[in-house]
């Protein structure tokens, strides 16, 4: 369970977010929506800490974000996954190596790092490339690669900031097939967006952040003031 009370970001003199309430339940599928520059971003690093906020409290699951200390934050991000839009590989490991990298850090055994990568390079479709280096991919099988590497550990909840920014109709939705497909299996979905059409077509969960401030969270249906954010 994820909570925002009260949460507000300031930079400078400027608020990025002003006094957010927010509660995410397991499971759940949640776009973050709105103009360039509202907040969605800072919303998104304060989920896992790349931030702290000036002033409210954040909880995920039995973590306080608030007060959390520096040396805590690894055990926070072991239970997220995380997907930017511009997908931070290191160029000098295999797609297989990258994916793998995320489980060596936690010590996993061999044999259980080898199983379980080959199993969400099929989930994203990419057990065929396995050997290949991320300048030899596409980009959205980099993308591919990116979110692999964010479930492996079969995080508790994956947050993706623009995931789809970058790439061409067809191939964001194959990449919303998997966060589903990924969401399906329990794990809560978080995702920053700019893709009013695939907002449109996938309804899910949805809230508008606007100046810093949520103006919407509806639960049902498709959204249809996709024209702001284009």
């Amino acid at each position: 369970m994820i909570q925002f009370i009260n949460v507000s970001k300031k930079y400078n003199r400027t608020y990025a977010l002003r006094e957010i309430n927010l509660r995410i339940e397991p499971g759940e599928f949640l776009y973050i929506v709105g103009p360039s520059g509202a907040g969605k971003s800072t919303l998104i690093k304060l989920l896992y800490r790349q931030i702290r906020p000036t002033s409210g409290l954040i909880r995920i699951n039995k973590f306080n974000l608030t007060k959390m200390k520096n040396r805590n934050v690894p055990y926070l991000r072991r239970e997220l996954g995380v997907v930017f839009q511009d997908f931070k590989l290191l160029p000098r490991l295999t797609t297989y190596e990258n994916v793998a990298y995320a489980m060596e850090v936690t010590e996993k055994r061999p044999t259980i790092i080898r199983n379980r990568v080959m199993d969400v390079l099929n989930l994203v479709g990419l057990a065929s490339k396995s050997r290949r280096f991320p300048d030899e991919l596409s980009g959205g099988e980099q993308q591919r690669v990116a979110i692999a590497r964010a479930i492996v550990n079969r995080p508790k909840i994956v947050i993706a900031d623009e995931p789809t920014g970058n790439l061409d109709p067809q191939t964001s939705a194959e990449i919303i097939n998997i966060f589903e497909n990924v969401n399906r299996q329990g794990t809560s979905v978080i995702m920053a967006t700019h893709n009013s059409e695939m907002v449109n077509q996938r309804p899910h969960r949805l809230i508008e952040v606007v100046q810093g401030q949520i103006v919407r969270d509806e639960n049902k249906g498709a959204y249809h003031h996709a024209a702001i954010y284009r």
